[in-house]
């Protein structure tokens, strides 16, 4: 079965900088186009930018763009997510999937950012 397994998260200060990853099992990574997603707290998971198989990235949130760089290992199939200055607002648990999201979620990896 498809599984995502995210991890990196830690608990950071204001400014910092964490590098998620995302090792995906049963599926033919390297021909999909893959996702983080943020699921702040109270609020809806969404989706923060995407990267298709050839590395085309697009940023889907505002709050990604400039700071925040996705990229993928196709071989290994792993997704990153590399987030530099990090704010408060950027506290939530991170996600990947396929974009739109099409398979099981995984347990995601928590980011906390305190000022």
């Amino acid at each position: 079965q498809i599984q995502f397994l995210e991890s990196g998260g830690d608990s950071v200060e204001s400014g910092g900088s964490l590098k998620l990853s995302c090792t995906a099992s049963g599926l033919i990574f390297g021909a999909a186009v893959m996702g983080w997603y943020r699921q702040a707290p109270g609020e809806t998971r969404e989706l923060v930018g995407s990267i298709t198989s050839t590395g085309f990235i697009k940023y889907e949130a505002d709050f990604a763009k400039g700071r925040f760089t996705i990229s993928r290992d196709n071989p290994n199939n792993i997704l990153f997510l590399q987030m530099d200055s990090l704010k408060p607002d950027d506290t939530g648990v991170y996600y990947c999937n396929g974009a739109p999201f099409a398979w099981p979620w995984g347990q995601g990896t928590q980011v906390t950012v305190s000022s």
